[in-house]
């Protein structure tokens, strides 16, 4: 049974969680109950043992155009680090934190802890028309939600230090080219090469997947012999799954694996 949320939608297809932002009215901005609703969602998708991977989208036309102002407009009190704690890390942390991969479907604008939130994701695949802009620096803020570790490390540094300082919208097919997103498709085929690709990274072993997603993370701030021992730890730990038995044998007899896990 799907848990009943008013600010995002959730649903099973087959391994795949598919998790929807749902304010079209209000470009999928962020609300407090949005906040807590996608976090509740991710980690429900988490906790789910049938559930191999995650799909990230959004309804209407636009991906998510960050915080909702309104509903801070009259807030002369807030301390938007406390907000950053409670509401947005604490999503990112669940999208990077967990073993299962995590694919961003982006349909429209990404803006602000939109465009941060998309960058967080495993994996980027966005339409043709959509867009993704840091508009943090439009209202005298900094770069959030993550976009201070991603932009330098996606895009590089310079272009990263251009698109905070500036704030200029890039298209999806610029963001793809700077490493920023995966894949761009026309609008019509969006949703089927998403859940695609979210249904082909389902089909990998899990064991597999969860230690690769670990290891590459902790290689961004490790050293290159720290990393060479977590691998040689994970591998000796993958080799002795029944996953990779399975691939062996399904290898030599030329033929699909089954993986389950364990």
């Amino acid at each position: 049974m799907n848990p009943a949320y008013e600010t995002v939608e959730y649903a099973r297809e087959g391994r795949v969680a598919r998790i929807l932002l749902n304010r079209p009215d209000q470009l999928n901005a962020f609300n407090p109950q949005m906040h807590r609703e996608l976090l509740d969602a991710l980690r429900r998708a988490e906790r789910d043992p049938e559930i191999r991977a995650v799909l990230l989208g959004a309804k209407g036309r636009a991906f998510c155009a960050g915080q909702d102002l309104e509903t801070i407009r009259s807030r002369e009190d807030l301390d938007y680090g406390d907000l950053l704690r409670e509401g947005y890390n604490p999503i990112v942390q669940a999208i990077t934190g967990m073993d299962k991969p995590v694919v961003a479907m982006v349909q429209g604008a990404a803006a602000g802890a939109g465009a941060s939130l998309a960058f967080a994701c495993d994996l980027a695949i966005a339409s043709e028309k959509a867009s993704f802009v840091e508009a943090f620096i439009h209202i005298g803020l900094v770069p959030d939600t993550g976009s201070c570790w991603f932009l330098p490390r996606l895009a590089g540094l310079k272009k990263a230090v251009e698109l905070a300082l500036l704030g200029d919208r890039i298209s999806a097919a610029e963001a793809e080219r700077l490493g920023l997103i995966n894949r761009v498709v026309p609008p019509e085929r969006l949703e089927e090469e998403a859940l695609a690709l979210a249904e082909r990274l389902a089909a990998m072993p899990p064991l597999a997947v969860a230690r690769t997603k670990r290891a590459l993370y902790r290689g961004l701030s490790a050293s290159l012999e720290e990393t060479l021992a977590l691998e040689a730890r994970l591998q000796s730990e993958s080799g002795r799954t029944e996953d990779h038995r399975e691939g062996m044998k399904a290898f030599f007899e030329k033929r699909r694996p089954g993986f389950h896990g364990r």
